[in-house]
């Protein structure tokens, strides 16, 4: 069948509204491509059905599809049960997806880094620094393999030994930027490049507002780390928006043009991100059951023999390295999703036992902070 989604797919003229729509009449993909002209008139406007009988007759079925196995491409459309559920909730998903390695995996928390391509060097910290943190918490990390902050997230996240999918402009078979050509080769080997465009597609700019849509599409949550007040990246965010995502925004002096976008955003009510450890913390509060958060030595440290309940490890992470009291932490506890909080007395004596193991430490009367 998919050989008949592909002759769909690449018919010129044909956009993924007008595909969606006639494959809601018909059987599947390969009825189109048997029905005869009266029976396709019957059905469509008179350019579409000869849309279709054109591409037909000069369309080689078996031999195009058979390049696209030797790629290694794989397609992936809206009828079929591995297509993305992310991107089957959104308005008008793509009729198809062009992969090159793997999808995001449906019970994987997925965030997408975006920001602008001629970043400053504080853009490049948060973005390495953010990827690092989503790479080592087995977070998907979303981008378009771009110059800057979308390259500089994706290739730190899987040196944190994470997954990382690209969303292209262009066919998955072509690497744009050039540049970025050592990120395109792991991302295969440890997430996934995704197109809505054939194989051969070169880059242009007309492509990449509809990119834009599948990034923020794949993603359970955005984040904006550098963007000027006009950008592509703004574009994105609306889309997110539309499509019912959280959005975050890394803030920045009013003086720095590459912050305008974002400082933008949080006037207009976009989240504020502050640090990538309490990014993952705000995650695991609000998607308790898509991510456990790993612990790392910089995390936590466990004197030898030491062990903590998992009721124990909830409390300490809902803890920070500044004062919290108790009530606070409760309150965090709650919140949480997939898990039983502890009773407020529970809690009282969870935390006396953390301060005995030396992990946190009572600063005033009911007030807690992690002593690392």
């Amino acid at each position: 069948m998919r050989k008949y989604d592909y002759f769909l797919d690449t018919c010129p003229g044909v956009g993924d509204k007008r595909k969606n729509t006639i494959l809601r009449a018909v059987k599947d993909s390969k009825e189109i491509y048997d029905m005869s002209e009266k029976d396709l008139s019957g059905l469509l406007r008179p350019e579409i059905v000869q849309a279709l009988l054109q591409h037909r007759e000069k369309w080689k079925l078996e031999e195009e599809y058979n390049k696209l196995e030797e790629k290694g491409i794989q397609l992936v459309t809206l009828p079929m049960e591995e297509y993305p559920e992310r991107l089957r909730r959104i308005p008008d998903p793509p009729f198809a997806l062009y992969v090159r390695g793997r999808l995001p995996g449906e019970e994987q928390l997925s965030v997408a880094v975006i920001g602008a391509r001629d970043c400053s060097e504080y853009g490049e910290y948060v973005a390495e620094a953010l990827g690092n943190c989503l790479g080592e918490q087995g977070i998907s990390l979303i981008s378009g393999m771009a110059r800057g902050i979308d390259g500089i997230s994706q290739m730190a996240a899987l040196k944190a030994g994470g997954a990382s999918y690209g969303v292209l402009g262009c066919g998955v078979d072509v690497c744009y930027p050039k540049s970025n050509r050592l990120l395109y080769d792991r991302l295969l080997e440890k997430g996934g490049i995704i197109s809505t465009y054939p194989p051969g597609t070169a880059p242009r700019a007309s492509l990449f507002p509809p990119r834009n849509r599948i990034v923020s599409g794949l993603c359970d949550v955005l984040v904006v780390v550098e963007a000027r007040q006009r950008s592509g990246t703004s574009i994105t965010v609306e889309m997110a928006l539309e499509q019912g995502k959280d959005v975050y925004a890394v803030p920045g002096r009013l003086t720095d043009r590459l912050s305008d976008g974002c400082n933008r955003m949080l006037k207009d009510g976009a989240q504020i991100f502050l640090s990538p450890k309490e990014f993952v913390e705000e995650l695991s509060m609000r998607y308790g059951n898509m991510l456990t958060l790993r612990k790392t030595a910089s995390d936590i440290m466990i004197p030898e023999g030491e062990k903590l309940s998992e009721q124990e490890l909830m409390v300490y992470q809902a803890l920070d390295l500044y004062p919290l009291p108790v009530e606070k932490v409760l309150e965090k506890l709650q919140r949480k999703k997939g898990a039983q909080a502890p009773e407020f007395s529970q809690v009282m004596i969870i935390l006396m036992g953390l301060c005995v193991k030396g992990l946190i430490v009572q600063n005033t009367s009911g007030w807690f902070s992690k002593t690392v």
